[in-house]
């Protein structure tokens, strides 16, 4: 938690974290999206974090935002700002204030006694209900007002704010534009009406990093989307499933401008069959579901796998089991994405941790899924999918599209009479065959589901069985090769390590900047590819270093026991959550500090 100000220098620029919170139909996600503009325009790096329960209408929804000079990694625990439209957003979020913080409420509708007597915040209260009936009829405008009034406490321009409306409202009618410019002007001249001597947080333009022309403001989705349409995707079948949806939703208002063909099925097994059928065809294909969705797309995987005919899935998780917790965010379908399907068979699994790993290794599934004709699940989550973050334009110029041995007309017209798809022999050392496409002469093959020979028909011998069974596995020690390391951040030799996967990576970074102001430094080896397990370079982590912590979003250490199958070691310091909500940097710090077994720890803070 945050020191109190009088411990403090007199202001803290550009470091803040401020949430807005309120029933859904208040506006709480074109708020947040409103800050985070304004921050970029600032020049500013932010991480953002919404709640919403899964109801049609009604509940709290929030909207988080961290912003800082220097790249965010992650969203913070503790607020400094908190925008309160309604009574019940003071009763759930007034606990995670940071000392000396701010809650700008609605004083028209929630009383003074709604809050807690002696707490260590301060209050603001403003009559938005009433600056909003002078300007609109809309009294869900009040969002706007309580921006202006909280920008203009921050210090920022009010020209910014004028730019940044302009912007988000761009394909509104010009009346509800200029309502909202009028109601943040309005809240901002409130600000200024009504100074505060000790509000000591400002946000200022960074002077370092102002080129917003190089910078992005995107979400985990739209990144996989993006790197889908990068690696030449051509057919997107799906079935909307929170929290996967919005990949769906993002192509669909890109397809035309990249040629794409989407098909919005009556199911998830029919997506999963069509774009195994795309595939087939040669035509660069995805789907994406959540882990309900993909249960039922598991005999899909299968036949992916034995028919050799690529494929590449988005799993977006969130908790379970069955329905579980729709709309949150959980790190539970691991060990699912790694054994689905029944049988024994390749597949590639890899979890990105931010919105740069997502769109370069979506764009890497498509090659290696095609190249080594195996299905690739991108296994995501609900914060990291639905978190949009400031962040550098991808660059793309040097990734190349890269098909494998697939011929397709045109390229290879004609190929050999007597064409063995599945075909074993030692001039095949990869266990990669020449996959041709319809079109191809002498091309045609069977893609049977049940196992078969170097033809494709139906074979039950045992030594063809053997035969085939190793041949589809070679491919995977060949793509083993090509695989990268897992990444250590920080130094190499550290006192503390972390181990994860996932989206968890930006909450241990900026944990571990936190440790080093205490005089711990850290390092985390984080695993963007699950399968193949990368077992040497964890085992050697693990035997240089003495405090080893695990991260993960379950309960029961899905990665541990991944560790513990391939390596042989046991982690005994888990710092696990799976209530539904991310973990926080602060939580992190707290386990490391309180961990009451780790004498060493405290001996190094001695």
């Amino acid at each position: 938690m945050k020191l109190p100000f009088s411990q403090k220098q007199k202001y803290v620029t550009n470091s803040v974290t401020w949430r807005i919170s309120g029933q859904a139909g208040f506006g709480i996600a074109v708020s947040g999206d409103l800050s985070a503009k304004v921050a970029m325009r600032l020049g500013l790096y932010s991480h953002s974090y919404s709640e919403y329960p899964s109801l049609i209408r009604g509940g709290n929804n929030s909207y988080s935002l961290t912003v800082g000079s220097s790249k965010v990694y992650a969203i913070h625990k503790y607020c400094d700002i908190l925008i309160a439209l309604d009574k019940t957003s003071v009763d759930i979020h007034e606990k995670d204030l940071s000392k000396g913080g701010w809650i700008i409420y609605d004083s028209d509708i929630i009383p003074l006694e709604s809050f807690r007597k002696n707490a260590d915040y301060k209050l603001i209260g403003v009559p938005l209900s009433t600056i909003v009936k002078n300007n609109s009829s809309e009294t869900v405008m009040r969002n706007t007002v309580a921006l202006g009034v909280m920008f203009g406490y921050l210090g920022v321009d009010i020209d910014i704010l004028k730019d940044s409306i302009n912007s988000v409202f761009k394909s509104k009618n010009e009346k509800i534009v200029e309502e909202d410019i009028k109601n943040i002007e309005d809240g901002y001249k409130y600000s200024k009406e009504n100074p505060l001597k000790d509000f000591y947080f400002r946000i200022e333009k960074n002077l370092n990093n102002d080129n917003i022309r190089q910078k992005i403001y995107i979400s985990g989705n739209e990144a996989i989307a993006l790197g889908a349409i990068k690696a030449g995707i051509k057919f997107y079948a799906g079935y909307p499933m929170t929290p996967s949806s919005s990949i769906l939703h993002y192509i669909a208002g890109k397809q035309k401008q990249f040629g794409i063909v989407l098909k919005h099925t009556e199911d998830e097994i029919s997506a999963a069959n069509m774009c195994i059928g795309a595939w087939y065809a040669g035509v660069r294909a995805m789907t994406s579901t959540s882990g309900g969705g993909f249960s039922l797309m598991t005999e899909s995987l299968g036949l992916s796998a034995i028919t050799e005919v690529p494929s590449v899935y988005v799993v977006v998780q969130r908790p379970g089991p069955a329905t579980g917790l729709p709309t949150w965010t959980d790190q539970g379908d691991l060990k699912f994405c790694l054994n689905a399907s029944q049988g024994e068979f390749p597949r590639i699994v890899l979890a990105p941790s931010d919105v740069d790993e997502a769109f370069y290794a979506t764009f890497q599934a498509f090659n290696l899924a095609e190249k080594y004709q195996l299905p690739v699940i991108i296994l995501s989550d609900k914060l990291l999918a639905e978190s949009p973050v400031v962040t550098e334009k991808f660059e793309y110029k040097d990734l190349k599209i890269t098909r494998g041995e697939t011929w397709i007309p045109g390229e290879k017209d004609v190929i050999p009479h007597g064409y063995k798809r599945y075909m074993q022999n030692n001039l095949n050392p990869t266990g990669v065959n020449p996959r041709t496409v319809p079109g191809v002469m002498n091309g045609i093959y069977l893609a049977n589901s049940d196992e078969h020979d170097e033809y494709g028909f139906v074979s039950e011998e045992a030594d063809n069985r053997v035969r085939m069974q190793k041949r589809r596995y070679l491919k995977f020690t060949e793509a083993t090769k090509e695989i990268p390391e897992p990444v250590l951040y920080g130094p190499k030799h550290a006192k503390i390590t972390f181990i994860a996967w996932g989206s968890t990576k930006g909450a241990i970074i900026s944990a571990m900047e936190k440790l080093k102001k205490l005089g711990l430094n850290a390092n985390l080896l984080h695993l963007l590819y699950l399968s193949p397990f990368p077992a040497s370079s964890v085992s050697a982590l693990i035997e240089s270093s003495s405090n080893i912590y695990l991260v993960e979003n379950n309960m029961t250490s899905q990665l541990g026991e991944l560790i513990a199958q391939y390596t042989g070691y046991e982690i005994s310091n888990k710092i696990l959550k799976f209530d539904g909500r991310p973990i926080f940097p602060e939580e992190i710090v707290n386990f490391v500090l309180q961990n009451k077994k780790n004498k060493q720890i405290k001996k190094w803070l001695q």
